[in-house]
């Protein structure tokens, strides 16, 4: 950037820079783990970000956030796949609480339904 850390961000300000949905995202993030609360809620955070910065993110994700308690909210079951616990909502309920494994192994379930229909989508192992 121009002016390094002290340039404003957005076109709000005459000098302003327009930065991109996934770089906005980036901030985002950043900010969030930056601001060491003890937790950490995210929704949708990868949502605008190319595959690689996505891969990038969940790789390093449980180091970023190891000593919080970390939300994370997707309806994307690939980004859901690194989480500990998965808490699978349908018209606001639980029906479903477990490892990405465990409910991939329930083939009856609605996880399993929207994780194979997306699938598609991202390559699966």
């Amino acid at each position: 950037m121009p002016e390094g850390i002290q340039i404003n961000l957005y076109q709000l300000e005459e000098n302003g820079v327009e930065i991109s949905g996934g770089e906005a995202q980036k901030l985002t993030i950043a900010r969030a783990l930056y601001k060491d609360a003890p937790w950490v809620i995210l929704d949708e955070p990868t949502s605008a970000l190319n595959p690689v910065s996505k891969y990038e993110i969940y790789r390093h994700f449980d180091k970023l956030v190891e000593e919080k308690f970390s939300l994370y909210i997707s309806h994307r079951m690939s980004s859901c796949r690194f989480c500990d616990q998965i808490y699978v909502f349908d018209n606001g309920t639980i029906v479903q609480r477990r490892s990405h494994e465990e409910l991939i192994a329930k083939k009856n379930g609605l996880y399993y339904k929207l994780w194979n229909a997306q699938a598609q989508y991202y390559n699966v192992s």
